[in-house]
């Protein structure tokens, strides 16, 4: 055994040697592996590790094969207003984010990799909730293979930087490498001529503020991140996440719409949320395609131009309209 293995390696050690199922095994290893140093010391130690890993991986396969259908964790089934799925470094706080916005307990600990599956929860956000997916840290070395497709089925990205890293513009480029693994664009900045890309918004969250005295932190840290656009926030002391609840739904470009029938009042508490641009056509198909088939006409309330307006099945709708919708 070479020396100076760093504390977080011999932890994922423990966990390896602990392990009582399959993918915990598989997780703990890929840990040790991405964690030992490189070096000729470790030339041996790196060989064995991959060997191992490779052997679990192949024996999983077979596993999966015998029983058919299996369960596929790059697929988090999307609920509530829209869907953010979180990626960045080991140790970044993506864990913490999740914790302190939704009502989801993830296990939070000092040391890297804590994550090991895609875990959800719900972020409350004035009347609707917002869903957020943590998922396992990647790193130049490792990457779990199912979350290029999680970040690609989901309605947005959030990068997770610890905005006080001294390796930031690493932890930086690692994350767009895995934007390009997924073929997502970022919808801030010019779109190419790529069939291939789909284009959705990436926000980048830049956690632990609370490290970050006079600013200089986040100065840095937003010239390295460029056009995109961020949000400086604390997920341990709370700073922040305001800011960032409102940023995460207004980049789902998203609208609430409170239908009513005739004589009686919104249902406020459970408003239907489409995208912007949705017509009343489109909240009639909501509600059920027997009404869209069979819509006359609309009355609105909020952004006509006087409450009770008469529109057509055409007319766009703007977030908080109240709509009175006619068969």
């Amino acid at each position: 055994m070479p020396a100076n293995l760093p504390p977080d390696y011999k932890e994922a050690e423990r966990r390896f040697r602990e392990a009582s199922s399959h993918e915990e095994k598989l997780a703990a290893l890929r840990e040790m592996l991405a964690l030992l140093p490189k070096h000729k010391g470790t030339d041996k130690l790196q060989a064995d590790l991959r060997r191992r890993v490779s052997k679990l991986e192949e024996e999983g396969e077979q596993a999966r094969k015998r029983g058919g259908h299996r369960f596929d964790p790059g697929h988090v089934r999307r609920e509530g207003a829209g869907q953010w799925v979180l990626v960045g470094p080991p140790n970044a706080g993506k864990s913490a984010l999740v914790r302190a916005l939704t009502h989801a307990h993830p296990e939070v600990a000092p040391y890297p990799f804590t994550t090991r599956a895609p875990l959800p929860g719900m972020m409350p956000f004035e009347d609707v909730q917002v869903q957020l997916v943590d998922t396992p840290a990647v790193t130049v070395e490792h990457a779990e293979p199912y979350v290029p497709n999680l970040v690609h089925t989901a309605d947005g990205v959030l990068v997770v930087l610890d905005v006080a890293a001294d390796d930031l513009d690493q932890d930086w480029r690692v994350a767009q490498g895995l934007l390009e693994r997924a073929r997502v664009w970022p919808r801030a900045r010019p779109v190419p001529a790529d069939p291939l890309i789909i284009v959705k918004p990436v926000l980048v969250a830049l956690n632990k503020s609370d490290l970050d005295r006079d600013g200089t932190f986040v100065s840095l840290a937003r010239e390295t991140i460029g056009a995109f656009p961020c949000r400086a926030c604390s997920a341990e002391h709370g700073a922040g996440l305001e800011d960032l609840k409102q940023a995460l739904f207004a980049e789902l470009c998203r609208v609430r719409i409170y239908a009513k029938e005739p004589g009686k009042k919104p249902d406020r508490q459970r408003p239907f949320v489409l995208s912007s641009g949705a017509t009343v056509h489109d909240l009639a198909k909501a509600v059920h395609k027997d009404v869209a088939e069979r819509l006359k006409f609309a009355r609105i309330w909020g952004a006509a131009r006087f409450d009770g307006q008469q529109v057509d099945r055409d007319h766009v709708l703007s977030d908080r309209d109240v709509v009175e919708l006619h068969v």
